[in-house]
């Protein structure tokens, strides 16, 4: 079939890659640049072992300080929007441990297959993408909230995931560039198999590949609707005008909730905006982290991605502004310096937001869905699991495909 890919993202690549290794005919949609959305500036991690949703009953003791508090990593902010309010609610009503354990159990079971399947990309294409595999500790400043990880650590082994919890002294033998920071540690929750990479480097990695291959590439475009034909899409209406195709796939981010309910379909997708840092390290052994690191306190995430460091963070439903306020880029600065104060300089910051397209529930939205036309299938919704999740997804969607 000649399927046309709306998006590419991280996502919208992986899936153009499924779908041209099963023979189809691909053409790539995008306003901009491959990977120039949510994908560009991630945390770089590759976590397919450790997945708590956001939506968690922990929310619920964190409300006031998710609508007040100006530095809370986690924050929201109400807009007159009745997505926002309506995503919100949602999101609430999953904060329970039934829908957490269920969601914690689908997405690692997607985590799983993501491996897999980026691991096959990796043999096919072999970007040059900084790629390590050098484990991740997730750290926990207090007793109280390490006991509380443990629950955590055992729902994700009875699901497959080996990890443990390590002390203050294991962490720093994993990790010696934690050394400084001991005294701030109760213990982590360590997973030795979990990965990293940069992600705006596989994108572009993919880009190449994939127009080597025959891939069709449209950038710099924009989707304004579909022609219909009955019960069908025969076609996007585009900036360059209508692409026919035999099948579409929507992977266009937090753009998707509006495209989607062009086509009838309500998509629960809403941007959690995010924050990165990327600076270059100092290369002394022991000065920058080779390990990944998750302060849990900070909601900030470290990964190395070969000479510079990742630094990202913050959950922000504050509506599509793409603004970038000095205040949160100085946290991330001022957490590098704190966890990590000889890694780098921090001379230039790179500073950087993302759109990140969130669910409720945190389950990405992937496949048809009965309200929408049948030859459209959905690949969106994959929140701040975006690089983690995207080849499994995409496999998910060729399956579907094959299937009809």
């Amino acid at each position: 079939m000649h399927v046309c890919v709306l998006g590419a993202g991280i996502v919208g690549l992986a899936t153009a890659w499924q779908l041209e290794r099963r023979g189809h005919q691909v053409t790539v949609i995008d306003r901009a640049a491959p990977g120039a959305g949510a994908s560009g500036g991630n945390g770089a991690q590759l976590s397919y072992s450790y997945v708590q949703p956001l939506a968690d009953p922990s929310i619920w003791k964190q409300l006031p300080k998710l609508l007040f508090s100006t530095t809370s990593p986690l924050k929201l902010r109400p807009q007159l929007d009745p997505l926002q309010w309506r995503w919100g609610m949602a999101f609430l009503a999953a904060c329970n441990a039934e829908t957490s354990r269920d969601t914690t159990a689908r997405l690692l079971a997607l985590a799983a297959s993501s491996r897999t399947e980026f691991e096959a990309m990796q043999a096919d294409i072999a970007p040059d993408c900084d790629f390590s595999a050098t484990g991740k500790l997730v750290l926990y400043a207090s007793a109280a909230s390490l006991e509380g990880a443990l629950a955590q650590v055992e729902l994700q082994r009875t699901l497959g995931s080996e990890q443990r919890i390590v002390t203050p002294d294991e962490c720093i033998a994993i990790e010696p560039a934690l050394a400084s920071y001991r005294g701030q540690m109760a213990g982590a929750v360590y997973t030795p198999s979990e990965c990293a990479a940069d992600c705006l480097k596989v994108c572009a990695g993919l880009m190449r590949a994939l127009q080597a291959r025959g891939v069709r590439f449209l950038l710099g475009t924009d989707v304004h609707g579909f022609a219909r034909n009955g019960h069908q899409i025969a076609a996007v209406n585009t900036s360059q005008g209508d692409i026919e195709a035999d099948a579409f796939v929507m992977a266009l981010g937090s753009a998707s909730h509006k495209l989607g309910r062009a086509l009838g379909a309500y998509l629960p997708v809403y941007p959690l905006k995010g924050y990165s840092i990327t600076v270059d390290v100092d290369p002394a052994p022991g000065a920058a982290p080779t390990v990944s690191v998750t302060d849990s306190a900070r909601k900030v995430v470290f990964a190395r991605i070969g000479s510079r460091l990742r630094v990202a963070g913050m959950a922000e439903l504050v509506g599509h502004d793409a603004s970038i306020p000095a205040t949160r880029i100085e946290t991330l600065a001022a957490a590098t310096r704190a966890v990590f104060p000889q890694a780098s300089r921090l001379e230039e910051l790179h500073p950087w937001t993302g759109m990140r397209p969130a669910t409720p529930k945190g389950l990405p939205i992937i496949g048809r869905l009965e309200s929408a036309p049948s030859n459209m299938l959905f690949n969106t919704g994959h929140g701040a699991l975006g690089f983690t999740l995207a080849f499994g997804s995409a496999l998910k969607i060729g399956q579907a495909l094959q299937a009809a």
